[in-house]
């Protein structure tokens, strides 16, 4: 009831200010009169300002109705289709469908983060540059300065050529990466090298690749077992394409394809378990008898 005489009243006080306007317009019009013609204003104040002419009655009616208006129910529906289109786009155009490595759920890391962490070698950006895991990374730089060596080939080669593939490969893992483009390529073909080195080396013997038989991770059977723990964790990947890139372009075929999925069947056979290894120790499996300088099975590259 006070609401609606507040309206009321302050509607009054409109009418009751266009009125006075009009005075103050018809006192102005009458000062700037020619000499010899006079104008007198009519002032009328309403004795109830609810009883006013046409145009004025309407005036108040709007205000009212305005004021008592309910929320517009179009705008709300329209509101909500805009958020389901926003989600129909996010759908069409996110990189979900061209993610292919993941993270480790928290969950599982809090309940046992030793088997979801790698401890030897980083491959790729998660655990890139983690201070316990440095030192493999000049072991990475020899293995690629031996691919380079071996076939005659400059940096620039690889560089050029995955940085075509950047956001490719970036699209591959879950989150933002904050390495730098360079920092990116960089990994990429320095983490990539180093594990064709290891799958090349266990399948047709380092010694054919030119590593040293005193050498500290290509010819120590320890060194294969903890990297190969290392390689098939999920946070420590490089996206299969970027690998049969590097291979491709170290046998003079860069869009050769197959051949990297070959080599790490083999590489990773040995620890697949069978009915003997499942009745044995974890520790037998992998490679119990390699020698990384016995002859190895020849592997057609070509």
């Amino acid at each position: 009831m006070v609401d609606k005489i507040f309206k009321k009243e302050l509607v009054s006080w409109y009418l009751i200010t266009l009125k006075l306007k009009e005075t103050v317009r018809a006192r102005i019009q009458q000062s700037s009169t020619p000499t010899g013609t006079t104008t007198t204003p009519s002032i009328e104040y309403p004795e109830n300002h609810q009883q006013q002419s046409g145009i004025q009655l309407e005036t108040g009616q709007n205000f009212e109705e305005e004021a008592n208006k309910p929320p517009d129910h179009s705008a709300w529906v329209i509101n909500i289709k805009e958020k389901l289109d926003q989600a129909r786009r996010e759908n069409t155009t996110s990189a979900w469908s061209k993610m292919c490595i993941y993270r480790v759920p928290q969950c599982l890391l809090k309940s046992d983060d030793k088997a979801y962490i790698p401890r030897t070698v980083s491959l790729g950006p998660y655990h890139h540059g983690r201070r316990d895991l440095r030192t493999m990374d000049r072991h990475k730089w020899r293995a690629l300065h031996r691919v380079l060596k071996r076939t005659q080939h400059d940096i620039s080669l690889y560089l050029d050529s995955i940085k075509e593939m950047e956001q490719h490969a970036r699209a591959c893992y879950e989150g933002t990466i904050s390495l730098s483009s360079n920092e990116f390529v960089e990994m990429m073909v320095l983490d990539g090298c180093f594990i064709l080195e290891l799958f090349r080396g266990a399948i047709e013997g380092f010694k054919k690749l030119g590593y040293s038989r005193k050498d500290p991770i290509f010819a120590m059977r320890a060194s294969m077992h903890s990297l190969q723990r290392d390689m098939i964790m999920l946070e420590n990947q490089i996206p299969l394409f970027i690998l049969d890139r590097l291979l491709g372009l170290e046998n003079g075929n860069p869009d050769q394809r197959g051949l990297v999925a070959k080599l790490a069947i083999q590489f990773f056979d040995p620890l697949m378990p069978t009915d003997e290894s499942l009745a044995s120790s974890p520790l037998s499996l992998g490679y119990a008898n390699f020698d990384p300088f016995a002859d190895q099975v020849e592997f057609p590259l070509n």
